[in-house]
Order: C-alpha cells, then structure tokens, then sequence
C-alpha cells in the first residue's frame, strides 16, 4: 500500500487560479469572466497579465453565461466564475440552452461547492451541482482532489473543446498529488491497488479515502482506492476492472447522495456487474452553517465514516 504524505495545504481554488493563469499563457483565446468575485476565485493573476482578456460581468450570472457563449462564436475559449451554487442552479436555464445544446466551448467554473463552504450554511452548500450538469448532453463534469490536480484539470479543459463544469471549493486540504501531472478528462487515477473492497472517490473525498484505506489496512482490510476526478464521462473500464475484483464498492462524495458520483457508478454496476454498493454522500438532505471539519463529520463524510462503509460492503459480499 502506497503511503500519501503531504507537507502543505491549500484550497483548490487557488490551483484553478494558478491553472488559469497558465492556460492564458498556453492559449491566447481564453479569456475570463467573473460575477463580482474576483477574489474569491483567485482571478486576479490572470487580470494583472491580460487585463484586456477579462470581463467584470457583475452579480448578473445569467448574463455572464449568455456572453460567454457568444465569446465563443469568435473563437474565444471563456472561463466563467462564480460560487457553485450562482454557476448552476440560478442558470440551468442559460446553461442548458445557449452553452449545452448548441455545444458552446465555455468552461463553467464553479468554487465554493459541497457542505466544505461552512458557515454561509445551505443557500451556498449547493450538494446538487454534479447531478444538474452530468445530465446535460454533451457536458463534461470534473471534480479534482486538491490544488496540483485542480491546476492541472483547468490547463486540460482549455485545450478539450466542448462545455465543460469544474467544480472546486474553498477549505484548505492536503496537496498530496504530482505538480507536474498530466490530467487526463474521463480517465479514472489509481491511488492504492487492493483486494477487498473498491473505494471510489471524488474531490475532498479523495484524502479521506486514503485516510480511510490506512485505518482499514490496519485491521487487515486492502481496500483499493481510485479517484474518479471525472464524473462525466465517466471511466466505467477502471470502475469495473476493480470492482471485478474485489467485488463490492463504496462511493464517495461531498454531493447529495442522489444524482451523484454514486448514481453514476450504480448505473454501470446494474448494466455490467452488479455488486454491494454503499454511499458516502449527504443523505437527501441540505446542509446547514458550521465548520467544514463539523459537517463533514456529522454528514457522514469522512474517513471514519468511509471505513464503516468498507466494512459493511464487504459483510454484504460475503452473506
């Protein structure tokens, strides 16, 4: 088993930043657009090296998506910022109309997702994004684990040409992945090979799963532990070589327990290869104000939690 160690912590919106920057640099197409939060989704690297190629929209997010879309039409490749919950549920409408169905190349990039945003509470948690945007047509859906693998995912996305939705949060969380990585949209990263049970990951999740697989290996227990960084499309030959092989899964998510990463793994499993799944997601609920360490914990979504749901997955395969 394969030890991950850490010696910094960063929020994964300053990797989308950092990666910003850099793809501006790659590709004199992309520009950005933000409504009124600049600062919150650490644009402002990318406004000092090309003022010209940035637009302050203002809080109207619903207009943010219109121009983007139009931005395109000229070649342009727009990077959209907001919080999570103002990139999709106050504009499924634009989305789905002016960026998904004419597969417009504007990436959607969206902080301050999942329970992790803390004390703004419920009307900010959205724990539905993954599930509104994996369900239209033609949409990629990216969720990457810490700061190194959010830079890396936003450099990708400005060479993949079609919409894309990068989800990414605030809290500080271990950065444990490659700086130099290579992120590959729709293929699944193996983290720790094993025999007894499939953990499948996304985002904050990630570390947690790691935590949890060494608790499990503890007591015996080789769990096998992959970051599914991309919800859609989803990478179902990893899902089911591992699931083959050790025969029960657990998902795991700082997302609503419906429409999720969960869902989408539950779907290939009934098609292909049915086994015991069990959920580490908000259980249809919305969250509320405290802590990100506070909620994870009374939510159910962390490493302790997890090693519960290996366990009982295992129990499941083997009645």
């Amino acid at each position: 088993m394969k030890k991950y160690t850490y010696t910094d912590k960063k929020d994964t919106r300053s990797g989308f930043g950092a990666g910003l920057l850099e793809a501006g640099k790659q590709n004199d197409q992309v520009v950005a657009l933000c409504a009124d939060l600049v600062g919150s989704l650490k644009m402002q690297d990318f406004i000092n090296a090309f003022p010209e190629r940035f637009f302050q929209i203002g809080i109207a997010e619903a207009n943010m998506m219109g121009i983007a879309a139009g931005l395109t039409i000229g070649g342009k490749i727009p990077f959209t910022g907001t919080f999570a919950n103002f990139s999709t549920g106050r504009v499924y409408d634009q989305i789905r109309q002016s960026i998904a169905y004419s597969d417009k190349n504007v990436k959607i990039c969206a902080s301050h997702a999942g329970l992790t945003l803390g004390e703004d509470g419920a009307t900010h948690q959205i724990l539905e994004d993954l599930g509104m945007m994996k369900m239209l047509p033609g949409m990629t859906v990216i969720n990457p684990c810490d700061y190194n693998q959010t830079k890396a995912a936003t450099i990708a996305i400005a060479e993949h040409h079609g919409p894309v939705y990068l989800r990414f949060g605030r809290p500080v969380v271990p950065i444990f992945t490659d700086p130099d990585q290579k992120f590959e949209i729709g293929k699944a990263w193996m983290v720790n090979e094993g025999k007894d049970v499939s953990i499948f990951a996304t985002g904050h999740l990630v570390w947690e799963a790691i935590l949890a697989g060494e608790q499990l290996a503890e007591e015996g227990i080789d769990a096998e532990i992959i970051n599914i960084h991309t919800i859609k499309p989803l990478d179902e030959e990893a899902i089911l070589a591992s699931v083959r092989k050790t025969g029960c899964v657990v998902t795991a998510e700082e997302h609503n327990r419906l429409g999720g990463l969960g869902d989408s793994v539950a779907q290939v499993l009934a098609k292909h290869y049915p086994a015991p799944q069990e959920y580490i997601a908000v259980n249809d609920s919305f969250g509320e104000s405290g802590t990100p360490e506070q909620l994870m914990t009374k939510y159910g979504l962390d490493s302790k939690h997890i090693v519960i749901a290996a366990k009982n997955a295992i129990a499941r395969k083997q009645k």
